[in-house]
């Protein structure tokens, strides 16, 4: 008979005389056993420590005190522990405490990776490092690699020119890089990048550019070609190519709309009872969907912005408080009620309602785009929208409400043959 049963019953301890150890031999606490008769918790502990210790010195650096009590308290000590023993992980914090000082450029020294910035981002969190612009950095990383697929000495010091002076100096006159400008500047220059390589293989340099060059490289390739345009202007006004060249630009109003049909079709499967989607991605498509929102708004918003109480569920996306119906309130609901359970080290008090992968950020916007591929393409579904809904009402109001420029829903006013003066007409 197996030990602690009777007559096929499980038996209690005293019944069998086995004795179970349920406290923390280091603690004291009754709580599950990891190893040698320690919680998650000590052990954690004690392997945090362990790490940020510098070698030189046997203590934790005072910069990284704060960080190794952020780790330490994690609620999820097993989800902590799980992390820190990933080889790539370990590695890092033992590096990272054999710095005297942390800063961003003694970060930036250590080897690229993931990790690096998530740790980074920790650090910031914690507030061990001032916030900076995570998007701009990560641009500069990124032009210094794409340098170096260019295949002429000549090119690759123009591209790096119009990096620099162009799209470098834009970023760093703003207040924040948004992602709109780091993916548009990030295309930008990778179309560049193609454009330069193709005319050294036809053995063209920059400033023997000609109009039939521009045509065929257009005529000869994706309609993404098109992007060379703004290249191309720049080096118009730096007077590196004649000022008479020219490039088909993109025609407004050719992008593909979702219908009403498909809309609603999309939005009955996120509000049926087996949705396809998680509730995160169901709450950002409901309004793509019915609010005509872009992602990179959509990440952005805060539960400052969403109210959810007992008997509503509001949004704010421009001046005016929207109020949120049955069922499109449920995938809201089910994010407010999982908040807490969401504060972890790396998001210690979130206040995004779209929380991401790096501690204290929110989702990446092409994150989330990507993840909303699989059910419907966002840009159409956002355009979609609009053109519908401007044919309900006035530019005004539609723009304060849904947070757009005037001129911008008069664009999609005028697309859908709805401008105001035909609004005021049908009353």
């Amino acid at each position: 008979m197996l030990p602690g049963i009777i007559d096929g019953k499980p038996a209690c301890r005293s019944c069998t005389g086995i004795k179970l150890n349920v406290d923390c031999v280091e603690c004291g606490a009754e709580d599950e056993l990891y190893a040698h008769g320690r919680c998650w918790r000590c052990v954690l502990g004690s392997t945090v420590d362990r790490l940020l210790t510098n070698p030189e010195t046997g203590i934790i650096n005072d910069e990284l005190k704060p960080f190794a009590t952020a780790l330490k308290s994690m609620k999820r000590a097993n989800s902590g522990l799980t992390w820190i023993n990933q080889e790539h992980v370990t590695a890092f914090l033992t590096e990272l405490a054999r710095m005297p000082l942390v800063s961003h450029d003694v970060v930036d020294q250590l080897p690229r990776s993931r990790t690096r910035e998530y740790v980074r981002e920790l650090l910031v969190t914690h507030q061990i490092l001032p916030a900076r612009d995570g998007l701009l950095h990560r641009y500069i990383d990124w032009s210094n690699d794409a340098l170096n697929r260019l295949n002429s000495a000549e090119h690759r010091d123009i591209a790096n020119r119009y990096i620099r002076w162009h799209h470098l100096r834009q970023m760093h006159s703003m207040e924040s890089v948004s992602h709109g400008t780091f993916l548009r500047s990030k295309q930008t220059v990778t179309v560049t990048i193609d454009f330069l390589n193709w005319l050294t293989d036809r053995d063209v340099s920059i400033g023997d550019l000609s109009q039939a060059d521009l045509d065929a490289w257009q005529a000869e390739g994706p309609s993404t070609r098109e992007f060379a345009i703004r290249f191309l202007a720049w080096a118009i006004k730096t007077k590196l190519v004649a000022a008479d060249l020219a490039m088909t630009p993109h025609r407004r109003g050719t992008s593909a709309k979702m219908s009403v049909e498909d809309q609603r079709d999309v939005v009955d499967g996120l509000t049926s009872n087996q949705p396809s989607l998680n509730p995160r991605d169901r709450a950002a498509a409901i309004l793509v969907l019915v609010f005509g929102q872009q992602i990179d708004r959509v990440v952005k918003l805060t539960w400052n912005d969403v109210i959810v109480s007992d008997e509503l569920v509001t949004v704010t996306l421009g001046g005016i408080a929207i109020a949120l119906p049955a069922p499109l309130d449920e995938p809201f609901r089910y994010l407010a009620g999982e908040r807490d359970l969401a504060n972890t080290a790396a998001h210690p008090a979130t206040n995004w309602v779209f929380r991401g992968y790096l501690p204290g950020q929110h989702i990446d916007p092409s994150h989330l785009r990507n993840r909303l591929r699989s059910t419907f393409s966002t840009r159409a579904a956002r355009l979609g929208t609009l053109h519908e809904l401007t044919k309900l009402a006035p530019v005004a109001i539609l723009a304060d409400t849904l947070g757009y420029s005037p001129a911008t829903i008069e664009r999609h006013a005028v697309a859908s043959a709805a401008t105001y003066a035909q609004y005021v007409a049908n009353l």
